[in-house]
């Protein structure tokens, strides 16, 4: 089986998410339920935040299963 990663953005950052590490900690639900809401689909809506909070979340992931990237960076 393929590990699953999936991409979610809101025009100026895409979040990254590795369902294949992630460990169900549960950080980013609790530091930003705005966007990160495991009983949707999509669970991730990026348009529930800034982006500045949305990195700030993402950068307390214990497992490495959420990552981002600045989209005028990628381009570049």
């Amino acid at each position: 089986m393929e590990p699953t990663t999936k991409e979610y953005t809101n025009g100026e950052v895409t979040i990254v998410w590795q369902a294949h590490k992630c460990i169900h900690s549960a950080n980013c639900v609790k530091n930003n339920p705005a966007v990160f809401q495991p009983k949707e689909k999509p669970w991730i809506k990026t348009d529930g935040s800034t982006t500045d909070k949305i990195i700030e979340t993402i950068h307390k992931c214990p497992s490495g299963a959420l990552t981002y990237f600045l989209n005028d960076e990628k381009s570049s």
